[in-house]
C-alpha cells in the first residue's frame, strides 16, 4: 500500500493498522447491511472510536471538523443486538470510519484482550461495512481515569463514564496522529 498507513478498502478487504503499520486485513462479511459505508471516504463523514471491554464498549465520535472527540456512551458487548446497535450508531452519527482500541501490553505484545479487540473490529466491519482501524490504546484507561479525577468525577459516577472517556482518549490520539502525519495544523 502506498501513501501512508493502510486505511480504507482495497481489493474488497478492510485494512486495519496499529501505529501506522499494517497488521491485519479484514474482509467485511455479506451481512444484511453490507455497503453502509460504500466507496471512498467522504471528508464530511465522522470517525467513531470504540474502547472494547468485557462489560462495556466505550463510544466516542469526532466533531464535524475532526478536531475534538466527544463521548457517546457505551454499548454492551454481550447484547445479541450489538450488530444492529453498531449499524444504528453509524447511521445516526454519519460514521464513515471506526477506530477500535487495541490493548497491547506494555511491551507491545497481544494478549487475550487484544485478540478480543481484533474480533470486535471484524464484527464492526461486518456489521457496518465501514473501514476499521486498530489503534494502540495502551494506558488510555489510566489517562481517562486521571482526567475524570481532575474533573472531580469519582466513585460510581467515574466508573459509569470511564469507558466513554477512554474511547475519547483513543479517538483524540488517533486524530492528533492523523494531523501530524498529514502536516495539517492542529
Amino acid at each position: 500500500m502506498s501513501g501512508g498507513p493502510g486505511r480504507g478498502t482495497r481489493g474488497g478487504h478492510l485494512w486495519l493498522v496499529a501505529h501506522g503499520t499494517v497488521k491485519y486485513r479484514l474482509h467485511a462479511g455479506d451481512g444484511p447491511r453490507r455497503g453502509l459505508c460504500p466507496g471512498p471516504m467522504r471528508r464530511s463523514r465522522r470517525t467513531c472510536a470504540l474502547d472494547p471491554g468485557k462489560a462495556r464498549i466505550g463510544v466516542a465520535v469526532d466533531d464535524e471538523l475532526g478536531v475534538m472527540a466527544h463521548p457517546r456512551g457505551t454499548l454492551d458487548p454481550r447484547d445479541p443486538g450489538l450488530d444492529a446497535a453498531l449499524r444504528a450508531l453509524a447511521e445516526r452519527e454519519d460514521v464513515g470510519r471506526f477506530v477500535v482500541g487495541l490493548p497491547l501490553d506494555l511491551r507491545g505484545r497481544e494478549g487475550q484482550a487484544a485478540r478480543d479487540a481484533i474480533a470486535l473490529a471484524q464484527r464492526v466491519a461486518d456489521a457496518t461495512g465501514c473501514p476499521v482501524e486498530l489503534w494502540d490504546e495502551r494506558l488510555t484507561t489510566v489517562q481517562a481515569a486521571r482526567e475524570l479525577s481532575a474533573a472531580n468525577v469519582r466513585g460510581k459516577k467515574a466508573r459509569a463514564h470511564i469507558d466513554e472517556a477512554a474511547a475519547c482518549a483513543i479517538l483524540q490520539s488517533w486524530m492528533d496522529a492523523q494531523r501530524i502525519s498529514s502536516g495539517r495544523p492542529g
